[in-house]
């Protein structure tokens, strides 16, 4: 099974570059193969985002499903995605 996180951000957030690298730490610690992650630009993929229900960046989609509107902490992430692997 695996998990597809994407990540919703703005270009030239210095705080959000910071964020995501923590996060995306965490996920690639669950193992290769286990989570596929995407970086995405909430200006290039605005159809999407607002599909998702992105208000606004830095937002965080999990198979399809919009499930933090803000960025967690990586403890938050990692509980997140452990219940999704079951």
């Amino acid at each position: 099974m695996t998990i597809l996180v994407e990540v919703f951000s703005a270009p030239g957030c210095s705080k959000c570059a910071a964020a995501r690298d923590a996060l995306k730490s965490v996920a690639e610690s669950l193992g290769k193969g286990t989570v596929t992650w995407r970086d995405l630009n909430v200006l290039e993929e605005m159809d999407h985002a607002v599909e998702l229900g992105v208000m606004s960046p830095p937002s965080i989609a999990i198979d399809g499903e919009l499930v933090f509107p803000k960025l967690p902490t990586p403890e938050k992430l990692r509980a997140e995605l452990l219940k999704r692997l079951g």
